[in-house]
């Protein structure tokens, strides 16, 4: 007589590390929740897609950046981008435009389907709360940093700011997908936190395009519509002032009324007594005429460049 086993049909579950992650970040609390980001009711299916606390997110960085529509996110994934624009984001937008963003273009957060929306795929991890694709900025100005047009047809410091955006979240993310990577990607940055095993140095990462060098660097300041200062070859001591002859008068004309011939003025010099920076430069002044530099003093230059105060007058 033989005993047949009757077999439960047990539905699927998702891995155990995806409640694990969400309760850490959660009892770490790297989520602070507010009204911009709420705690909603557990999502269990259709299948393994889910999250055990989902969170309904309208803005980031305390209110101050705008997401385009409510995003469903896990605590993690919340936490990453948290992370990634205060450390990555703005600061560029600022060295790039001199300005923050103030609002994300989400094209996509929780939503249970294959990879790619490819039937017969595995399931993305968008179906988890565990990613989001990124479609541009917006900045405080209300210009817009749109992907699909500023990542290969935008001015040099659009294209610069989403490279550096891309190749920055390679380090807060596991899953880093720009244009070029693939077809599916021409038009947005894709960002999730996949488990991909681990190495030696932390958890593997895949970051596609590989990041290359910046374009261009970031304007040393904004442009305010003024000429850049001239080129000084070198400093100039003053302390060590003695005699100034006719030649290389420009040079004597930059340090303008300096009276050499007097003490140096800690006011004016500090306890260096060195010129670090020149003053406006003075109008030219009639060729052969000697150079006054303060009220008592005719100052012209050496050949070798050196200044002398000359005869100082009463």
């Amino acid at each position: 007589m033989s005993v047949s086993g009757c077999g439960v049909l047990q539905r699927p579950q998702r891995p155990a590390w995806r409640d694990a992650a969400e309760r850490q970040c959660l009892a770490e609390k790297r989520v602070a929740f507010s009204a911009y980001v709420q705690p909603a009711r557990t999502i269990d299916g259709p299948g393994i897609c889910g999250l055990l606390t989902p969170l309904k997110v309208t803005r980031l960085a305390g209110g101050a950046v705008e997401l385009n529509s409510e995003q469903t996110l896990g605590c993690p994934m919340t936490a990453a981008l948290e992370q990634w624009l205060a450390e990555v984001v703005q600061p560029s937008a600022m060295a790039r435009f001199g300005q923050r963003v103030v609002k994300v273009s989400s094209m996509g957060a929780f939503s249970c389907r294959p990879i790619d929306n490819i039937r017969g795929a595995k399931l993305s991890e968008h179906a988890f709360g565990n990613a989001m694709d990124i479609g541009g900025f917006r900045l405080a100005d209300g210009r817009d940093i749109v992907v699909v047009k500023a990542w290969t047809k935008g001015d040099e410091q659009e294209k610069a700011f989403l490279r550096e955006a891309h190749a920055g979240a390679c380090a807060y993310f596991t899953t880093v997908l720009g244009p070029g990577s693939d077809s599916f990607h021409y038009n947005h940055i894709h960002v999730d936190l996949a488990a991909h095993g681990n190495t030696k140095t932390g958890p593997r990462r895949y970051c596609k395009p590989t990041p290359a060098q910046q374009l261009t660097p970031p304007p040393s300041r904004l442009d305010d519509g003024l000429p850049d200062p001239p080129q000084l070859d070198e400093e100039l001591d003053v302390a060590k002032l003695r005699r100034i002859t006719p030649q290389n008068s420009q040079r004597a004309m930059a340090l303008g009324s300096l009276d050499v011939g007097a003490p140096p003025d800690p006011t004016r010099l500090g306890n260096a007594s060195r010129i670090n920076r020149a003053p406006p430069l003075a109008p030219p002044r009639p060729s052969g005429s000697p150079l006054l530099l303060g009220p008592r003093t005719a100052a012209t230059i050496r050949d070798d460049g050196a200044f002398d105060p000359g005869e100082i007058g009463d």
